[in-house]
């Protein structure tokens, strides 16, 4: 029998990225070396200068993950979404990204991204109070 005690990470384990180094060893035997990951941050700004849109991925393994796009309200139907996201996917395949993927709600942008070509290849029913979570994906 092994013994073993599981810890909160100290703060410097955490800074120092130890984690993913091994990680990243093993799955270099794998795949072969590989770019760590690459940030794809975009914002829209209005004439004042306020934020009013912006989308955070990044690009991992050829894949753009898109973790966050927002609008706001205002400016919803307005065709900022589609640039950002446009944006976005062309910065991701000068990094090398070959697809995109993401999750959203029933109740965000499921329709948004269809419209835009991409498929849900998975979702979890009942996610969050009786709603569904939906993972989507494209080609690029």
């Amino acid at each position: 029998m092994t013994a073993w005690t599981i810890i909160d990470a100290p703060q410097e384990e955490v800074r120092s990225g130890e984690l993913g180094r091994r990680l990243r060893r093993f799955n270099y035997a794998v795949v072969g070396e590989y770019l760590d990951s690459q940030p794809v941050w975009l914002s829209a700004r209005d004439p004042d200068d306020r934020m009013v849109g912006g989308l955070r991925g990044y690009v991992f393994l050829y894949w753009l993950h898109i973790d966050v796009l927002w609008v706001d309200e205002t400016l919803r139907a307005a065709g900022l979404g589609s640039e950002l996201l446009a944006q976005a996917e062309a910065k991701a395949k000068a990094l090398g990204a070959h697809s995109a993927k993401l999750d959203t709600f029933e109740w965000q942008a499921r329709d948004f991204y269809a419209k835009r070509g991409y498929r849900e290849f998975g979702r979890i029913d009942n996610h969050t109070d009786g709603y569904y979570l939906a993972f989507m994906m494209k080609k690029l």
